[in-house]
Order: C-alpha cells, then sequence, then structure tokens
C-alpha cells in the first residue's frame, strides 16, 4: 500500500464527492466505505460528503464533470470496477475514464481521484477493494485529499 505524505489539512468547509458505479456493487461498495471512512479519520464529517450512485464506470467522468460545474466540491473521487473479460473492451472502457477524469482535474484545477479497479478476476478485485492488497477506495480519498493540501499550501506562499 502506498503511503501519502502527510501533509496539514483541515477538512473543516471541505465538501467531498463521492460517486461510484453500481456494476460490481459487491466491490464497489467496499471501496465506497474505504473512501467515507478515510474522509472521517481524517476528521471530516459525513455530512460533508455527497455519495452519488451511477450504472456502471463509463458513467464516471460525466457525472464528476456535473458536480464539478454545478456543486461547490472541493474533490471528486470516483469508484468503479472494470474485470477482463474475452475481449480488450476493458482496455478501451478504463483508458477512456481515466482520460475523462483527467482532464477534468486538470480542466477545474481540483482533484479527481481515480479508484477505479482493473483486475483480472473478481478475487483480484476483492482483494483491492479491502483484502490483502488494502483499499484502493481508502488510497484515493487519501491522495485527493492529500492533493487538496499541497494545492492549498501552495496558495498560501
Amino acid at each position: 500500500m502506498l503511503d501519502l505524505p502527510t501533509l496539514p489539512l483541515s477538512t473543516t468547509g471541505l465538501s467531498i464527492a463521492i460517486v461510484v458505479s453500481r456494476y460490481h456493487a459487491d466491490i464497489t461498495d467496499a471501496l465506497a466505505e474505504g473512501a467515507k471512512q478515510a474522509f472521517i479519520d481524517a476528521g471530516g464529517n459525513e455530512s460533508q460528503l455527497i455519495i452519488i450512485p451511477v450504472s456502471g464506470a463509463w458513467e464516471l467522468p460525466v457525472i464528476a464533470r456535473a458536480l464539478l460545474e454545478e456543486a461547490k466540491v472541493d474533490a471528486v473521487i470516483a469508484l468503479g470496477c472494470i474485470i477482463t473479460g474475452e475481449t480488450t473492451h476493458d482496455q478501451v472502457i478504463a483508458h477512456a475514464i481515466a482520460q475523462g477524469l483527467m482532464n477534468l482535474s486538470l480542466r477545474y484545477g481540483k482533484p479527481v481521484s481515480m479508484g477505479v479497479l482493473t483486475c483480472q478476476t473478481f478475487e483480484q478485485a476483492m482483494e483491492r477493494a479491502g483484502g490483502d492488497c488494502g483499499n484502493k477506495g481508502t488510497e484515493s480519498m487519501n491522495a485527493a485529499l492529500s492533493t487538496i493540501s499541497t494545492i492549498q499550501n501552495q496558495n498560501e506562499t
């Protein structure tokens, strides 16, 4: 698991959106719970979270964009799970989602953290949703909070 640098961050006044795919809900629910708990562990209050369920991972960028445009959010955590099938369809979807989320982050100057698992098997996904490989939802929230802190510290200097 990646240890991120600890930067002083007050979660006071922050509003974070968690957009979570309903496809492979057993996995994505665990990712969302990890993200929510990471925010609370950082001193945040659950009332500061906006949790939006979406049909699948493909819908994550468009909902993230709507939240960045219309809601007063400081970051978006995009959570989903793509499992390889018999074709390369998973690669096409994963690449498009990653590009879409990165473009949003750059356009709006706010973290759009990608917690979309791209695994070969359901078991691998479960390991990354709270198993031996940690929880990528937790890591995504921590990365977003660290990025917010870095931006805030940069603006203060």
